[in-house]
């Protein structure tokens, strides 16, 4: 077994290609894998929010049917550079593009309308929406990335109680929104 280092969470100011990338991903993802799509394909992540610092890194969700039935699309993935791992597989397919040393991508098959999904697409919404959230959470992964620079995960996990507090109001506002 060969051991590989992880990418280092280093966080840059927002890069306006970065829509472009995303849709020439998409295009490709479409190309290779159209028989597993289930709905969308999104942009997820800062990436996707104009104005936010972010991992130069662009996060794709792919709505799917089910774990089970797309599972067969990880191989044809691997054709195309993407690296899978078991990363939260109770709840998606992860994969990175070109590897997990080197990321450009990563990638989501998660089935449509699950509580990831619905959660996912409501975080991003929101900080489009709102300056000032967007502004609190660029805040917080600077400083995350500073402090957790060698740990990915370490990462991530601090960053759990803020976007659980915005996918809270995100959905509550939309609640509200539609009268229930």
């Amino acid at each position: 077994m060969t051991s590989h280092r992880e990418a280092e969470v280093h966080v840059v100011p927002y890069n306006v290609g970065w829509p472009a990338q995303f849709e020439s991903e998409r295009s490709l993802l479409l190309q290779v894998m159209r028989q597993y799509v289930s709905g969308p394909i999104e942009h997820i992540g800062s990436t996707a929010v104009p104005g936010l610092l972010a991992k130069p890194v662009i996060d794709i969700m792919v709505a799917v049917e089910s774990l089970t039935a797309s599972r067969p699309a990880l191989t044809l993935l691997e054709k195309v550079g993407y690296s899978s791992s078991s990363y939260r597989a109770d709840v998606m397919h992860w994969l990175c593009k070109p590897s997990p040393e080197v990321r450009t991508h990563h990638l989501h098959l998660v089935p449509f309308q699950s509580t990831l999904w619905v959660e996912r697409i409501a975080f991003r919404d929101y900080l489009r929406k709102h300056p000032n959230a967007a502004s609190e959470y660029a805040d917080v992964k600077r400083q995350l990335a500073e402090r957790f620079r060698f740990d990915r995960e370490a990462y991530t996990d601090a960053k759990e109680p803020f976007v659980k507090q915005i996918v809270g109001f995100a959905l509550a506002s939309e609640r509200r929104a539609s009268g229930k």
